[in-house]
């Protein structure tokens, strides 16, 4: 999942999970706008992610955040440990995002321990509920 691509896939749902009756706020754009620097997205791209039709998203859950968040640290990490600047910036995008800090930390060191980053679909829902049930 390290491909440009997928980056813009990425940055596509989370447009989709930002948008309440297809209107992004500005705050939202902001935000996003940082995230895709993050993820090392051109500009160009990252508007024209606004010009295509947007995934439908069924829920906007809690856990659904926590998905999202999970394949945004995924896509940082890309093979590798984060320095201190990203690593603040991962951190502080979980806050705007809604996620427990503590989730957040729980997450990213059981991503450092695995092989390759990878954490399965129960591990995470797991994490999730012990910080949101």
């Amino acid at each position: 999942m390290e491909t440009y691509e997928e980056k813009k896939n990425l940055i596509l749902d989370m447009i989709a999970f930002s948008t309440e009756d297809g209107v992004l706020p500005k705050k939202d754009y902001d935000f996003l706008f940082v995230i895709a620097n993050a993820l090392d997205l051109e500009k160009g791209d990252f508007n024209n992610l606004f010009l295509l039709d947007l995934p439908v998203i069924s829920a906007k859950t809690g856990f659904r955040r926590m998905q999202q968040f999970y394949r945004l640290a995924f896509l940082m990490h890309q093979g590798k440990v984060l320095n201190t600047n990203e690593s603040n910036t991962i951190h502080q995008i979980s806050i705007s995002m809604g996620i427990n800090p503590d989730a957040t930390k729980k997450v990213l060191r059981k991503m450092e321990k695995m092989p390759n980053t990878v954490i399965s679909p129960e591990a995470l829902l797991k994490i999730y509920k012990e910080f949101h049930d």
